[in-house]
């Protein structure tokens, strides 16, 4: 049964256009494709990433918050209560207010006293600022070497300044060392980032995050079984343009360098708006959607791929409106960016 589902998943027609079979994409005369046993790589790629992650938290980003003076707030702790602990863990950190009530009968509280010990114990929940810009740091720096590596990878394709070069022979395009280095470490960083979601810091969009980690490993996993490589490598690019500057303003809101910070803001959402809501969709979508039907009929992995195009498309929307909303606040109400910068806009 295993078998035939299997036959059924892998079924040529699902994945590949035309009368074109797996076996066209069988390495032969010099010429290499992607297979599916590559992205196994990714899973040693991530665990590595992680190791590297740690090292540069503890010796790089620690000593540089050190020099910085980025302190954590003294925060007053929770008074012992196990009544309330118990309804904070099972049922909810943030009460309403006849839960109020009906807690100050329990413990012999007033209104105010059980307020102050919700508000307390959330607030041992939240992460320290020196964790946070730890993260940020990492995440800046990863951005950037994936950023730079994906230029020096693309620089001197044709397909960068010519869209319909993407499809030019596919699915039959013999794969370069350079797309399966620039495709395994970046699977390899998000499915780290999938890895330390138990313990990285937990964001107001944390649901929307999970969702793009698993659309971005979805549609990276896709575009390398079915060789839409040349594709893939484009829309990681333009991805990791914008969040480059957007963990740097975090880096910097962090260490109270406001205007650095605040400047820097500004030019991701800059940015942001024209990869995201102009090249994103009016030329990769349009890339994926509109070229390939001029070579073959439609099939499910050109439906399946653009969908989960439009999937991204739609968190960036999202991000969109909150960004437009932390820069209309900005300008109109002359309030800092600082919090602002608390959601992860990825």
């Amino acid at each position: 049964m295993l078998q035939t589902v299997g036959e059924w998943i892998w079924w040529d027609r699902l994945w590949l256009p035309g009368n074109l079979s797996w076996s066209a994409l069988e390495d032969k005369e010099g010429r290499v494709y992607a297979k599916v046993s590559h992205l196994y790589a990714s899973l040693p790629c991530a665990l590595c990433l992680l190791v590297v992650r740690y090292l540069f938290e503890r010796y790089f980003a620690t000593p540089l918050a050190n020099f910085w003076g980025i302190r954590d707030k003294i925060r007053l702790p929770a008074e012992q209560n196990p009544i309330l602990e118990k309804y904070f863990c099972s049922q909810t950190r943030v009460p309403s207010q006849a839960d109020v009530w009906s807690l100050c009968k329990k413990t012999g509280w007033p209104e105010r006293r059980v307020q102050v010990w919700f508000r307390r114990r959330r607030n041992q929940e939240r992460p320290g600022l020196r964790k946070r810009f730890s993260e940020a740091s990492w995440r800046c720096a990863f951005y950037l070497f994936a950023f730079f590596g994906g230029i020096l990878a693309l620089y001197d394709k044709p397909w960068v300044y010519n869209l319909r070069e993407v499809w030019a022979g596919f699915p039959k395009q013999s794969l370069l060392p350079s797309q399966y280095w620039y495709y395994m470490l970046e699977m390899g960083f998000y499915l780290s980032l999938v890895f330390s979601l138990t313990f990285d810091v937990k964001r107001k969009d944390f649901k929307e995050q999970v969702v793009h980690h698993m659309a971005t490993l979805t549609l990276l996993s896709f575009s390398w079984i079915s060789n839409f490589v040349r594709i893939g490598t484009l829309v990681m690019v333009v991805h990791d343009s914008s969040d480059i500057l957007l963990e740097g303003a975090k880096v910097f809101n962090y260490a109270t360098w406001q205007q650095t910070s605040n400047g820097m803001f500004v030019v991701f959402a800059v940015v942001f708006m024209v990869t995201r809501l102009i090249v994103f969709p009016f030329w990769l979508i349009h890339c994926t959607w509109v070229y390939p039907l001029e070579l073959y009929p439609a099939f499910f992995g050109y439906y399946f791929f653009n969908v989960m195009l439009l999937v991204l498309q739609l968190l960036h929307l999202y991000w969109a409106a909150l960004i437009l909303r932390m820069v209309y606040k900005f300008i109109f109400t002359q309030v800092g960016l600082q919090m602002s910068l608390c959601p992860c806009i990825n």
